[in-house]
């Protein structure tokens, strides 16, 4: 059975003339021991909620994947698709993507990233657990390469798991001591055993070709109180007579005459991409006792009462509930009576208040951040290795594990998931956050000390290029907010985009309430309106964003004084702005009227709003330290500089 994911593998690449045939051919036994003998899935039923998940985060070693899917009878991964591999249209692409097919729990290759969904995956599951009981109780397993180790993602989720005693997951590392580069010597000398053992997992060696002892370590595995790393000792392109063993069946097909010796030496006397019956009949039998299981989990499912099948199928579709719109309506309808002015991070922990109550799935967070994000609200539980009912996760200084973990929540289901952390350490989180837009995964990252606003602590922690690198990522929502309801109004699209990530940037200094209607519509869903329109033939549009919005309403005034319309345009989110049709654009623009953008950051990309003949009045280099309202002062982002760079160009 294990030589039949061999043969796939290395025909596949052989096709496709590229790929890598040798983890897949490597971790063959280790794979075939724990899709027959540990795995709960039932391929006829690729997203039961309660089967185990897969996580291949060596993504490099896409054939194994496919070929145990194919094998134990995925109906959408047909041998077609495996010689189809790596060609354009195919459910088989190089590196496995989420939504390709079923079976494929998340999108791996940037190696490390998948550990770290892993680890969401298997807390999102302790946290439903904690809600659903038996209904949800599952485990997760990983296979990851040397490279997923070495990268520092590892440190970070490995550490994180660790401490929660997250038991119900298990890393089958493939320690086969060879990288691209050649024996893994070269570059790597550490203990990895003795190093997650310090995490507080638990931690075994196996020979990764002697399937009864990869069977005892599992069982050892599975019966443990802790998270588990099994480091499986194989050979890369096991069974290649010149190539096993060595850097060159890594990332290369092995070639013809390889692949030839290699049948021999396996005993395959089998043409290529052919799987002779009796052990494709094996590898079915194995997907179909899945049936039984999931079964079973139907009958449980259905003794339930009405109630709380319903609430639980609607966690699970993504739904959010009907709650939602009041909650937010009732909030921005406090804020228009009292118009307090407060930073928005702090206008956000406010709507979280309400959200919360009304969500009871979302999931918040922080990266060691809470006090200064405003992540967590009165009467979330924080959630411990001894009690997973809470609904507050602290991530530690763990950026990057936080992101690729709430990745894996949003990718398990059933939980909503937010985190925390100053938008300068976005660049910290980026590959996940790349991750979360390429998979259409709904995760919000709250961002806070968005601009030079954030004062003392200087050009180190003040984002200058981060909204513009944030802006760039295709299916990424970027809204900065400008106060109180239009942080409301943000929250909300957020959460009802159920296909996409969203970054909420927001401030650390207090803003005013600036809105002064318009409770019954969310304004933000347009991307950007009028705010305060001109009082006659508008001369000037003032864009702007967050904070720079009260700037943009006082240079207006400004600018009154002296005989100049001009009307503001708050722009929370430019995605969205331009969904919009061009004649709504071309209204709230002004077509024959100076474009002048407003930022505390960069201005690459607003020449988009203001044409190349507008005005940017922002960042052009790094910040300093100072308290922030000298800052602003200092890089004349201040009405005064709007209304002068107005007057010099009109």
């Amino acid at each position: 059975m294990a030589n039949a994911i061999r043969a796939l593998a290395m025909d596949a690449v052989q096709k496709a003339k590229s790929g890598h045939p040798g983890m897949p051919m490597g971790m063959a036994d280790v794979a075939t021991v724990l899709f027959t003998r540990f795995l709960k899935f039932d391929p006829k039923r690729p997203d039961w909620p309660d089967r185990d998940r897969f996580v291949l985060s060596a993504g490099h070693g896409s054939m194994l994947l496919y070929a145990l899917l194919h094998l134990t009878g995925y109906e959408d991964m047909t041998l077609e698709e495996i010689k189809n591999f790596r060609q354009l249209g195919s459910r088989t692409a190089g590196h496995p993507e989420y939504g390709a097919a079923g079976g494929i729990e998340t999108t791996t290759g940037p190696l490390g990233q998948g550990f770290g969904n892993a680890v969401g995956m298997a807390l999102a599951e302790r946290l439903l657990n904690a809600r659903f009981d038996d209904l949800v109780d599952h485990r997760t397993f990983v296979l990851a390469s040397d490279g997923d180790l070495m990268e520092g993602i590892s440190h970070e989720a490995a550490a994180l798991a660790g401490h929660l005693r997250l038991n119900k997951l298990t890393v089958l590392f493939d320690d086969n001591e060879i990288s691209i580069d050649g024996a893994l010597s070269l570059a790597d000398s550490v203990d990895q055993l003795k190093r997650f053992e310090s995490y507080g997992w638990f931690v075994q060696r196996v020979d990764g070709h002697a399937p009864e002892a990869i069977e005892q370590a599992l069982q050892a595995a599975v019966e443990s109180d802790r998270p588990s790393l099994i480091a499986c000792r194989t050979t890369i392109g096991f069974g290649a007579p010149k190539l096993a063993g060595t850097a060159k069946s890594h990332g290369s097909p092995l070639g013809e005459e390889e692949i030839a010796a290699t049948r021999k030496q396996l005993g395959w006397p089998y043409e290529p991409f052919e799987i002779p019956d009796h052990i494709l009949q094996a590898w079915r039998n194995v997907g179909a006792a899945g049936a039984e299981s999931s079964g079973a989990w139907d009958k449980r499912f259905a003794e339930l009462d009405e109630q709380t099948r319903r609430e639980f199928q609607r966690r699970l579709d993504g739904e959010m509930p009907t709650s939602l719109g009041g909650a937010i309506a009732e909030l921005k309808e406090r804020v228009l009576a009292e118009k307090p002015k407060d930073a928005t991070r702090k206008s956000s922990e406010m709507v979280l208040g309400a959200l919360t109550r009304a969500i009871p799935e979302m999931v918040g967070g922080s990266a060691d951040l809470t006090g200064s994000n405003n992540t967590k609200v009165e009467g979330q539980g924080v959630v411990s290795r001894d009690d997973f009912s809470g609904s507050y996760i602290h991530y530690g200084v763990r950026e990057h594990a936080m992101a690729a973990a709430m990745n894996g929540m949003a990718l398990h289901k059933g939980v909503v998931p937010y985190g925390g952390t100053f938008l300068v350490f976005s660049d910290y989180c980026r590959p996940a956050m790349r991750l979360s837009a390429l998979m259409g995964l709904r995760v919000v990252y709250v961002m806070t000390h968005d601009s030079i606003g954030l004062g003392e602590d200087g050009p180190t922690h003040q984002p200058v290029e981060h909204l513009a690198s944030l802006r760039a990522m295709p299916r990424l929502r970027v809204y900065r907010p400008c106060d109180t309801i239009e942080t409301a109004e943000c929250w909300e699209l957020a959460l009802r985009s159920g296909d996409r990530p969203s970054v909420l940037a927001l401030t650390r200094q207090k803003l005013p309430t600036l809105r002064a209607e318009g409770v019954a519509e969310n304004y933000c869903a347009f991307g950007a309106y009028i705010l305060v329109p001109a009082e006659r033939h508008r001369q000037v549009t003032l864009l702007a964003s967050g904070s720079e919005v009260e700037i943009a309403v006082r240079a207006r005034e400004l600018l009154a004084e002296d005989g100049i319309s001009a009307a503001v345009v708050s722009v929370p989110c430019w995605d969205l702005f331009l969904d919009q049709p061009a004649h709504y654009r071309d209204e709230v623009l002004g077509p024959s009227a100076l474009r002048v953008a407003i930022e505390a950051a960069s201005g690459f990309g607003w020449e988009r709003w203001t044409t190349l003949d507008g005005v940017f009045v922002g960042m052009q280099g790094f910040g300093a330290s100072a308290p922030y309202e000298d800052l602003y002062e200092h890089f004349q982002i201040t009405p005064e500089a709007v209304v002068t760079k107005v007057k010099n160009w009109l």
